[in-house]
């Protein structure tokens, strides 16, 4: 398993390290450019289609999966063939900015349709039973596959505010997938999900903490994809392994799209749609990170930026690690995923109000001192 995080890694630090060199001589004409909007948290025009860079680090680590576990040619094959929509789509909006958001919703669907037909992965277990009752209907398993897939896929899309935010915190669930994958002896999908991690870690090391590249949509749409589909298939594929560990381990992201879908909607009457500054990274910058906000000094603009990402890290392992330790355990699951809810939920309110807790101030210092350290 070593062959395929290693070569997903070297291959992915090189083509994004090709990424950056080539966005730059091309006079930037596939960067972020916008600086000024409600959740742009950077201070200089950066590449952003570090997509590029994660999925040929993937394919890479699928040939050394091939070679490893060559009678699972088909499925590796299919994987990537089922991926194509969610990339293509987004890497297309970041070099183009012209796909809209319908299109890339509808790409992520399509992905999980593909995945659907071509892989057998279908969401027809949840342990709730009248749902399960339900899912064997063709027609209601295929619409929960896709609000899976695309709500997953767009979920990572939402976190992706914060160097190393999205992209470590899909490494951590994927680790959290390899770990329950080899626990039930299922190659295909620890192979998979390494592929990906090793890819991750290449771009990660050009991304956190100086924000050389980013995810753009590609990436995020890539990595929400592959944690969503490598969920469904291990769930689908090993029936000792509860429904509710994979939702558990994409809880961070998940509730985080859900209770901004609640919050722009239902507290304030905005559209669902509609970009806003108030996720919980952008409050943890600028209720922790004052020092930072409305500064034009890149050098702390970029440290406060990327001082954010652990607390959120922090808070996507509090679910990764129960979903890990008890993942054929669905009554510990569930009690793990209220507590988690209600946890998100207590801290947000707080931070909102200003009233940040202690702990996390005394966190601040701690990161502080490691980021200055890296960035020296």
């Amino acid at each position: 398993m070593i062959w395929i995080l290693l070569s997903s890694f070297f291959i992915a630090t090189v083509l994004t390290l090709a990424v950056i060199k080539l966005t730059r001589s091309a006079g930037n004409s596939w960067s972020d450019h916008d600086l000024s909007g409600p959740q742009k948290m950077h201070s200089h025009v950066v590449a952003r289609i570090g997509g590029v860079g994660i999925f040929g680090g993937f394919l890479a680590g699928l040939f050394a999966q091939y070679w490893l576990h060559p009678n699972e040619w088909l499925s590796i094959l299919l994987c990537v063939v089922c991926a194509l929509p969610a990339f293509a789509f987004g890497l297309v909006e970041d070099i183009t900015k012209s796909v809209s958001p319908r299109r890339r919703l509808a790409a992520t669907m399509l992905s999980g349709l593909l995945g659907y037909y071509l892989l057998d992965a279908s969401v027809h277990r949840t342990a709730v039973p009248p749902l399960d009752l339900l899912l064997t209907f063709p027609v209601v398993s295929v619409a929960v596959t896709l609000l899976v897939v695309a709500g997953v896929a767009n979920s990572i899309n939402i976190i992706d505010g914060m160097n190393g935010l999205a992209s470590m915190c899909s490494v951590l669930m994927l680790i959290g997938l390899t770990y329950i994958s080899n626990q039930v002896g299922d190659t295909l999908i620890s192979g998979l999900s390494l592929a990906v991690v090793g890819a991750v870690f290449g771009f990660f090391m050009w991304n956190y903490p100086r924000g050389l590249v980013f995810l753009g949509d590609g990436g995020a749409y890539f990595l929400g994809f592959m944690v969503a589909e490598l969920g469904i298939l291990l769930v689908q594929r090993n029936p000792s392994v509860s429904p509710i560990a994979p939702l558990l381990l994409v809880a961070y992201p998940v509730w985080e799209t859900i209770f901004t879908m609640y919050r722009r909607r239902v507290l304030r009457g905005r559209p669902m749609t509609m970009p806003d500054g108030i996720h919980l990274h952008t409050l943890l910058y600028r209720r922790l990170m004052r020092w930072a906000v409305g500064s034009t000094d890149a050098v702390a603009l970029t440290r406060g930026n990327s001082m954010t990402s652990p607390y959120l890290w922090v808070l996507c392992s509090l679910s990764v690690v129960p979903s890990v330790l008890w993942w054929d355990n669905t009554p510990v699951l569930f009690i793990a995923l209220a507590v988690f809810v209600v946890f998100y939920i207590h801290v947000y309110w707080l931070i909102v109000r200003f009233r940040t807790p202690k702990w996390l101030l005394k966190f601040e210092t701690d990161v502080n001192n490691n980021i200055q350290n890296r960035t020296k």
